[in-house]
């Protein structure tokens, strides 16, 4: 007869107080499954705002599993990999034993309905799902960046989320994508993983796109990138606004480039499916999308730092300090 289990969870108790709380999982019940963790994968933006406390306290909570409120203490996070470790009654598709991801907070075992985790293609590393939540997003963005074939792209920004758009770009049928990046080890990893070049912030774009770029896709999360996105693209050009700036404002200048070369900025969030694709495409649809190009894109090269549950405020502190060399962190529980 399955037993309540017992979890650790990581909760943000205030601006920039990151913490462990226990938590008594029961066993599935009918139509759910529980859950024990091999791998979670932090996330450098929306999780970070959400860590120092700059997203609205009025704002709903986004997911299902999330607990508390962005007003804090809230319990966050949402790439997770685990095992299966029960199924309740009436429960089918997944099994004991599967590798499956999750959108879940950090968690060392839970419950959840059976239609939320997503079962890993096999064969697949499990420490790349991790990286399932973050693909949904970049897919996301390249169904709403409108790219021809052979057309020039920029990126602005080489985390995780910009790296997976600059090989998906590609992958869409730009003949030039130009990467934009501060960090020159984040620069070195976009050139080793195929961008045609990686700048720094100032350089000059139209010099290394031989003209200027057709889109441009802002996913830095700082407001000066979107400025220098909107002053590069070409005449009738869309740059695509993919960075969550929660609380910091963003001030922009649309008395010259904008106006004058009638420059395009949209908007791409990863919980609604742009009008265009919406008659075609669901969430389903993308999820199946990504399970495949988990085992095509360079994604293991993203993984630099790992960390055990209990050092959770340490790992928050480093990347909050803006630590040069740390692209994915990683979670990693007593099975993974």
């Amino acid at each position: 007869m399955p037993e309540a289990l017992p979890a650790r969870a990581v909760w943000f108790e205030g601006p920039r107080r990151a913490a462990l709380r226990e938590h008594e999982v029961l066993p599935p019940g009918p139509g759910e499954v529980r859950v024990e963790s091999l791998y979670s994968g932090i996330s450098s933006g929306t999780e970070m705002l959400v860590y120092r406390g700059e997203v609205s306290p009025r704002l709903d909570l986004d997911l299902p599993t999330l607990e508390g409120s962005f007003a804090l203490p809230v319990k966050y996070g949402y790439a997770v990999v685990g095992r299966v470790l029960d199924v309740g009654e009436g429960t089918g598709g997944l099994r004991r034993d599967d590798i499956v991801f999750v959108h879940h907070p950090h968690q060392s075992v839970f419950c959840v309905p059976v239609g939320l985790p997503v079962r890993l293609p096999e064969g697949l590393d499990p420490l790349l799902g991790i990286f399932a939540a973050n693909l949904e997003t970049a897919l996301n963005v390249i169904h709403d960046t409108p790219l021809l074939l052979g057309e020039t792209a920029v990126v602005f920004g080489q985390g995780v989320v910009g790296m997976m758009i600059a090989q998906l770009l590609r992958l869409a049928g730009a003949g030039r994508v130009v990467t934009v990046e501060p960090r020159e080890k984040r620069r070195a990893l976009s050139l080793s993983i195929g961008a045609d070049a990686a700048l720094a912030p100032g350089e000059d774009i139209l010099k290394s796109c031989g003209r200027r770029p057709d889109v441009a896709v802002e996913v830095s999360g700082v407001g000066e990138a979107l400025q220098q996105a909107i002053d590069s693209v070409a005449d009738e050009g869309t740059v695509v606004a993919v960075s969550w700036y929660g609380t910091k404002p963003v001030i922009l200048q649309l008395g010259g480039r904008f106006h004058r070369g009638r420059v395009r900025i949209r908007s791409s969030q990863v919980g609604r499916i742009g009008p265009e694709a919406s008659p075609r495409w669901d969430r389903r649809r993308r999820m199946e999308v990504v399970l495949d190009l988990l085992g095509r894109l360079h994604l293991q090269e993203f993984v630099t730092h790992r960390f055990h549950l209990e050092d959770a405020p340490a790992a928050y502190r480093l990347l909050d300090g803006g630590a040069e060399d740390v692209v994915q962190a990683v979670f990693v529980y007593e099975g993974g």
